[in-house]
């Protein structure tokens, strides 16, 4: 079965064309595939597996899946990487398009140039800060600016988001330790106020329309990069008073860099420029 290896800012997925079906040799149970796939010695590597299929209420579906099996419901990154496989590889000629996922109906607009897509921006819709909804346990409405203590005794002070996945972004005046992230990254994941576990931002603040990010992706581990998880950060930023509303704000992450605009709204947009690193055949 055919696919192509592609990433936007590192953030690299398997892509599968399934407009015509999901392939047979991984349809039966696609979270193993997903394992197996991704396994960068066994496999062809990558965060995960992703599936564009034929919708019967958008242009396209997104199925995702992360590197241990579990289904995501949205990611940005893959987002903006369907717009260019989809554009390029002839399954569409527009350039807004419509994308069905687990957490909505997400609008992409396209850059072109010839047959070629220079960028993708993503209509992530509007984030959600209703605890309940994120979901966070807590008896506050929010859990912005709030302390949560790791099992390990360690405390950090950060702000939940959901962008159709939960995220809690923590900032701080200098950028966390490798031993820290790699130690913390996993118990925040697992933290009893994330009933669903939730990904982590660790944030540093360059100026107002810069910000770096480090990400520990729930289901994954460290990313380079992570779509939903700089427009959460930039959400988070805004609110705290760190950047502005309707101001494109660059995140810049371990494998390039993202831009978000919080818009005054509440819904939020992401840019990114994805690329084919190569196509091939995969066995199962």
């Amino acid at each position: 079965m055919t696919f192509s290896k592609m990433e936007s800012a590192g953030n690299d997925y398997v892509y599968f064309d399934c407009t015509g079906g999901i392939p047979a040799e991984i349809a039966g149970d696609l979270p193993a595939a997903a394992i197996k796939l991704s396994d960068r010695h066994f496999g062809v590597g990558g965060d995960g597996i992703v599936l564009i299929c034929k919708s019967d209420v958008a242009d396209f579906r997104m199925r995702m899946f992360n590197n241990d099996g579990s289904e995501g419901k949205m990611c940005g990154n893959a987002s903006i990487c369907i717009g260019k496989f989809v554009y390029e590889h002839g399954l569409t000629d527009k350039t807004e398009i419509t994308l069905e996922t687990l957490s909505g109906i997400k609008i992409l607009t396209l850059e072109t140039e010839g047959k070629k897509v220079l960028s993708t921006s993503v209509n992530m819709g509007k984030a959600i800060l209703t605890a309940k909804e994120i979901p966070v346990i807590t008896d506050e409405e929010t859990f912005i600016n709030k302390k949560i203590t790791l099992i390990n005794g360690v405390r950090y002070t950060g702000t939940a988001v959901s962008m159709g996945n939960p995220h809690f972004v923590i900032f701080s005046e200098d950028e966390i330790s490798e031993e820290n992230f790699l130690r913390d990254g996993k118990l925040i994941e697992f933290h009893k106020n994330f009933p669903e576990r939730v990904n982590a931002e660790f944030v540093t603040i360059k100026d107002r329309s810069h910000l770096k990010m480090r990400v520990w992706e729930r289901g994954t581990g460290e990313t380079l990069a992570c779509g939903t998880g700089t427009c959460a950060t930039v959400v988070a930023a805004v609110i705290g008073g760190f950047a502005d509303y309707d101001t494109e704000t660059e995140v810049e992450v371990r494998g390039g860099r993202l831009l978000v605009t919080y818009k005054e709204d509440k819904t939020v947009i992401l840019k990114g420029f994805g690329r084919e690193s190569f196509c091939g055949t995969a066995y199962i």
